[in-house]
């Protein structure tokens, strides 16, 4: 038999090999089959993910919820249930994968910062786009979770206008980058124009412009900024007060390298990418394992006040003084 905690623990435990089999030759009496049956034959869910980390939470009125997405990479393995082609920013271009979408709780950018909800995009399976996520996991968010926070940051995949309604409706403020090719209005006579026909001024680029957006009923204020490549970043908020000091002092960066910071971890210290099972279950409940393990490092690390790949290297430790101890193979002279 094996357990949610059992499969857990391994995925903590194991350095470099996170596949049933690896578990299997290393627990004893524990057959690959097991294994197998574990991941097909349970249900684990985001709920449990929630339960698990709402502890931990450092949530004020100044926290932030960062919403990303992140694709498991399967590039070597052709028939694994979810699998399909589409972007990666870590690649650089389109691989075989699975997506998840993320809900990360961020208390600011020197702050802590915990993974509190997702969903595995897996269009084929349940017709769902990434914004039916978006708008399920925010739902989910307001009526149960019941934050303090009510600041919500996304890129410009999420900024659908559905989306920007939904997340006005509730009182929350978002902050949010629009596509090149989207249209505004600043003036009701002048009619809807691209981003790259307006005129900004020495005073608009501090204070912002008031545009309104197609099909959404209410204006927003958008920023025009240079990124440190040279690119332009176009920026919309519905708090109207904001200016581009007051913007970027509050949600410096947009937090980016925190929700970047727990894709990396995340894939590299759970195994998230390493399971072969090839059933659609099997992979939803490896995933669900995967965040309960980046939690409990990450909870263990803030206790040792240790970064999680320090916390993660340190147990090895153990295995390397013993060797050095009692030598398995004899070095010859």
């Amino acid at each position: 038999m094996i357990s949610k905690q059992d499969y857990i623990e391994y995925l903590i435990s194991s350095q470099t090999n996170f596949t049933g089999t690896n578990l299997s030759e290393h627990r004893s009496g524990m057959s690959h089959n097991t294994v197998s049956r574990f991941l097909m034959n349970n249900r684990f869910t985001p709920a449990q993910l929630w339960k698990a980390v709402k502890d931990q939470l450092d949530d004020h009125d100044k926290s932030v919820v960062i919403v990303d997405d992140s694709v498991q990479s399967k590039k070597y393995s052709h028939f694994i249930a979810m699998v399909k082609k589409q972007y990666s920013g870590n690649e650089g271009g389109l691989v075989d994968g699975i997506g998840l979408v993320n809900f990360v709780h961020s208390s600011g950018n020197d702050g802590e910062f915990w993974p509190i909800d997702y969903r595995v995009y897996s269009p084929a399976s349940d017709r769902k786009t990434k914004n039916d996520h978006f708008q399920e996991m925010f739902l989910k968010m307001v009526v149960e979770k019941k934050l303090r926070s009510s600041t919500i940051l996304f890129d410009n995949w999420y900024a659908s206008w559905q989306n920007l309604k939904l997340v006005n409706s509730h009182r929350w403020t978002f902050f949010t980058t629009l596509k090149n090719n989207r249209l505004v209005s600043v003036d009701r006579d002048l009619g809807y124009q691209h981003l790259e026909e307006l005129e900004f001024n020495e005073k608009s680029l501090i204070e912002g412009l008031i545009v309104k957006l197609q099909k959404v009923p209410f204006k927003v204020k958008l920023f025009k900024l240079a990124t440190p490549n040279g690119r332009i970043e176009w920026v919309i908020t519905n708090d109207l007060s904001q200016d581009v000091n007051a913007f970027t002092a509050e949600i410096k960066n947009d937090n980016r390298w925190q929700v970047e910071e727990f894709h990396r971890g995340f894939k590299q210290l759970t195994g998230a990418e390493k399971c072969q099972c090839r059933k659609e279950r099997s992979q939803r409940n490896h995933f669900a394992c995967c965040y309960h393990a980046y939690i409990s490092l990450k909870t263990r690390a803030k206790e040792l006040g240790m970064t999680i790949y320090a916390l993660k290297k340190s147990l090895l430790d153990d295995y390397l003084v013993e060797l050095l101890y009692q030598p398995k193979i004899f070095g010859m002279v």
